[in-house]
């Protein structure tokens, strides 16, 4: 019988521009970048210089501290530009794709869990799997615990997984066979979704999580399924890289193919396109004004980016928002705001009941010192003391941090809680600070 677990704790904030259930075509442009920034915790050394011809599946660089795992290219083509930024920061590997697209053929064998692993690596895809604690891309020579997928997406704009798995039911279910060899594998969905591929998939423990936003988030349900203990790593896989790993063992290419949403109330046809890692995302907002926010992901835990900005190696849905420069509220806080949001009911929008709200990029208010108002607790649906963990991450007090739980959490488990945070802190860009003190202190 299917466990089910149900949480009390969170929020869903429905953002007006949802995708419809539609494919659009996105033209997909010359030029395709792989970002060292999608995977991190991994310090990139470039295998390939300007000028070389290259495969699909062929390495475009590694990971210097570990240098089998490389980074597969999403196309074949010529390398046309190394980018660095400060202090020679590699930014991305640039490749023209060609009319034609050739595919490396890889050898692999799943008979065990070394050889999927084995395979992962050859192929440049083992760099797709992360890990807590650190929230970081893993390494080979880490042993899991435990491997956790959650097809569930509930932070606002984010991309259907249940519309993304149609067609591609073979390849995620090879994907999951391959995990569940090398570590006991869960697989987190929600009370919705009745997909047949998810809710009888083999080889994994299915668990359905009942609640509001983030009961998606990967570290949440790990949280309530197994703890992590100091000493103790799991494994976390993005369900679309699921769906990349069983493509391997099906066909022995790496084809980083996959539906993305295009979303946001500044996108005249919010809609679905499928388009490749490291694809130009140019076409897919040539509509949407130059004072719009566009962002590399959803709202609450995506990177803000620019209409000359690629798909990020995670990254399942494009939105844009207002950035709201421009908003001009005559006697703001006076006024009612039927059309604004409120977690603690301060506007008359939510007489309204449900209903789309089109909010702007503005944080409406300057950061001020930390109020411990139980804010946190209210969305937050994991067994810690998020507000008491924050202040020690602030305070670095590692021996407070480790007893606080960061070893469970990750950045984006606290994106709920930094969008109603009174005090205007960047919870996530905290927590990801902490994190990496964390681990350069346990190196």
């Amino acid at each position: 019988m299917t466990r089910v677990i149900k949480l009390r704790q969170g929020l869903n904030l429905n953002l007006a521009g949802a995708a419809k259930r539609e494919k659009i075509s996105v033209a997909a442009g010359k030029t395709f970048a792989l970002q060292p920034s999608s995977f991190v915790g991994v310090k990139p050394k470039v295998v390939v210089k300007e000028g070389d011809k290259i495969k699909a599946g062929d390495a475009l660089f590694i990971n210097k501290d570990f240098p089998e795992v490389k980074f597969a290219s999403p196309v074949s083509g010529t390398v046309v530009l190394v980018e660095r930024g400060e202090r020679r920061k590699l930014l991305s590997v640039r490749v023209e794709a060609d009319a034609q697209q050739e595919y490396a053929q890889f050898e692999t064998k799943s008979a065990c869990g070394n050889c999927v692993k084995q395979a992962l690596l050859d192929a440049g895809l083992f760099g797709y799997i992360n890990q807590l604690p650190y929230a970081i891309s893993t390494n080979p020579q880490t042993e899991p615990k435990a491997i956790f997928v959650s097809a569930l997406r509930d932070m606002p704009l984010a991309c259907d997984f249940e519309y993304e798995l149609e067609g591609n039911e073979k390849d995620f279910q090879a994907g999951l066979s391959a995990l569940a060899k090398i570590a006991k594998t869960y697989l987190g969905i929600g009370a919705s979704q009745s997909a047949k591929a998810l809710t009888d998939a083999k080889d994994v423990e299915v668990v359905v999580f009942d609640g509001k936003c983030p009961a998606g988030n990967v570290g949440v349900q790990i949280n309530h399924i197994d703890p992590i203990n100091k000493g103790e790593v799991v494994w976390t896989v993005d369900p679309t890289a699921v769906i990349f790993f069983g493509r391997l063992f099906n066909t022995g290419k790496v084809d980083l193919r996959h539906l993305v949403a295009i979303a946001g109330s500044e996108i005249s046809n919010p809609a679905y396109a499928e388009m490749l890692v490291g694809q130009s995302i140019s076409s897919a907002v040539a509509s949407v004004s130059d004072g719009a926010r566009i962002i590399d992901g959803n709202p609450f835990t995506g990177t803000k980016t620019t209409k000359d900005g690629f798909l990020g190696a995670h990254t399942s849905e494009i939105t844009a928002i207002p950035e709201g420069n421009n908003a001009d509220e005559l006697a703001g806080w006076i006024m009612p705001r039927f059309k604004q949001f409120s977690v603690s009911r301060s506007y008359f929008s939510w007489l309204l009941g449900k209903k789309d709200y089109n909010l702007d990029a503005r944080i409406k208010g300057g950061e001020r010192h930390m109020i411990m108002s139980g804010e946190y607790d209210s969305v937050l649906p994991m067994d810690i003391y998020g507000e008491y963990l924050i202040k020690a991450i602030i305070a670095g007090d590692i021996d407070k941090m480790e007893q606080l739980g960061i070893y469970e959490v990750s950045p984006e488990d606290f994106a709920v809680a930094e969008f109603v945070d009174s005090s205007k802190l960047e919870l996530q860009r905290i927590v990801r600070e902490g994190l990496d003190m964390l681990r350069k202190e346990n190196s």
